[in-house]
């Protein structure tokens, strides 16, 4: 099954936190925040939302900042995915 986003809406499918810190300390499962980071998986068509032009700015396969709350989680296929508006994505990694 493949998602497809409507609007302004991205697919994102989160990296995996790191199980140790820098400096060599392994973390517990409930010590570790899920990352802020995500790839995309695939992006909405943009258009007119609420009124406003809205053209996409990232595109399949850009890693990402997202906002810490924002999105919804979704499963699929045992498979975990976080849709997002574009406007909740802070910034792209170069």
């Amino acid at each position: 099954m493949k998602l497809v986003p409507l609007f302004d809406k991205v697919v994102l499918k989160q990296l995996v936190a790191e199980e140790t810190t820098k400096s060599g300390i392994v973390l517990p499962g409930q010590a570790k925040e899920k990352p802020q980071q995500a790839e995309v998986l695939a992006v909405g068509p943009g258009g007119v939302v609420d009124g406003k032009e809205v053209v996409m700015q990232v595109k399949e396969g850009d890693k990402v900042i997202f906002s810490k709350y924002a999105g919804t989680e979704v499963e699929i296929d045992k498979e975990t995915y976080i849709i997002v508006k574009q406007s909740d994505i802070l910034a792209v990694l170069a």
